[in-house]
């Protein structure tokens, strides 16, 4: 057994895969010790960009230190007024007919540039007018948008605030205050989903609960897969032919759909997780047993299960010492794949609306349900909503098929460098 162990973790494909999954099994046990809020409790409302926040009421009430910063003029003028939006307005310009000669993008160029966006620019004028490149209405809407930015940029600088409980107060723009001086402020680094909930709680949530799905659902069809695969493949005869004929009739149906049609008749009531595990493992566990079957046949005539027959050995303690340890690291690598298998069923049920119940916990099905759902994907273009569970549900099972692939060069001889 030691030497085994030895081996498995000699070998760079298993070391690698099961470092990776490692590290996501404590990234789930150990987050909540360190952010312990509800990972289902909205903070905001929509989606909201990866970045931390700070309350404004806080804020304000905040010590204030002052600060020169020489590139905060800059940074100013790039977040005010973008070198795309510059570039539309430069393009607007151009087609309405002013002189833009030595105007351009850059920073230094901006004041000319807004000088002629306020000498040419008339809202009546671009509603009724179509000029080439800004005739359909969304692109004379975009116009009108970033009118109003400038117009809210050049305000900005004449904001104030009332500090405490005292008179308002201009804020001069060399104002900073400290971000762990503020009441309230909250970083999210992956933003936040539709429902304003912490995309980055609710991913690791997600990923345990899935973990758990596919833990579940690899036990329940690794085990039925092994008891029917030991006795079809041992006993034989009319057990071999009535467990093969279930078999076959759960391999004429395609097994996702077989698993669409059982879980969809639950009702969306009685959609736990556990629920969600048990189906999947009771519609998954054809191809284990087909693979043990086969194993098993060909050990069942060797001699020291011949010798124990001719002992008097029981059918139960000859399968347990005499066949099982031989298909052992098989069925190991069995189970690996049907974890991963279950976390794969899950999210794809999910996905189509039919996962766990959604007020319970997150799974990561859900939340790409979610996703596709709010317009993630195309409208709101919130990749943080939507790619880093892409990334986790990969990462699993590349993670779980890399131990697969690592367990069969040590186990299969044939595979040994």
């Amino acid at each position: 057994m030691k030497n085994t162990l030895k081996n498995v973790f000699h070998s760079p494909r298993f070391l690698v895969g099961f470092i990776i999954f490692m590290v996501i099994l404590l990234t789930v046990l150990i987050y909540p010790y360190f952010v312990t809020r509800d990972p289902l409790l909205s903070l905001g409302k929509g989606f909201l960009a990866p970045g931390t926040y700070l309350s404004v009421y806080d804020a304000n009430n905040a010590p204030t230190y002052r600060m020169e910063l020489p590139e905060a003029a800059i940074n100013r003028l790039e977040s005010a007024i973008p070198t795309e939006d510059r570039q539309v307005m430069l393009d607007f310009l151009k087609v309405k007919g002013a002189d833009v000669s030595g105007v351009s993008t850059a920073n230094d160029s901006l004041d000319d540039l807004l000088a002629l966006w306020k000498a040419n620019y008339d809202e009546a004028d671009v509603k009724a007018s179509k000029y080439q490149g800004f005739s359909t209405q969304a692109q004379r809407n975009k116009l009108r948008r970033l009118n109003t930015s400038i117009l809210a940029s050049e305000q900005a600088s004449a904001m104030s605030l009332s500090k405490g409980e005292g008179d308002a107060v201009a804020v001069s723009d060399t104002d900073y205050i400290k971000v762990n001086e503020v009441a309230n402020a909250v970083s999210l680094p992956l933003g936040t989903d539709n429902f304003g909930r912490d995309t980055l709680t609710e991913l690791v949530k997600a990923t345990g609960v899935s973990l758990i799905i596919g833990l579940i659902a690899g036990t329940v069809a690794t085990l039925l897969g092994l008891v029917v695969g030991l006795l079809a493949g041992y006993v034989g005869g009319i057990v071999d032919d009535i467990l093969m004929f279930i078999a076959n009739l759960f391999t004429v149906i395609p097994g996702f759909v077989l698993l669409i049609l059982i879980y969809y008749s639950v009702g969306q009531a009685a959609r736990g997780i556990t629920t969600c595990a048990l189906v999947i493992g009771f519609t998954s566990w054809v191809w284990t047993a087909r693979s043990v079957r086969s194993q098993v046949i060909s050990l069942r005539n060797r001699d020291h299960v011949n010798l124990s027959k001719l002992s008097g050995h029981s059918l139960f303690r000859i399968v347990l010492t005499d066949i099982l340890p031989y298909i052992a690291s098989y069925v190991v690598m069995a189970f690996i794949l049907q974890v991963s298998s279950g976390i794969l069923a899950e999210a794809q049920l999910s996905l189509l609306g039919l996962g766990p119940k959604t007020t319970d916990v997150p799974t990561l099905g859900l939340m790409m349900n979610w996703a596709k759902l709010f317009g993630a994907y195309t409208s709101s273009n919130a990749w943080w909503a939507y790619f880093p569970v892409i990334g986790v549900i990969a990462l699993i099972s590349f993670s779980l098929n890399l131990m697969n692939t690592g367990l069969d060069q040590v186990f299969n001889p044939a595979l040994r460098d």
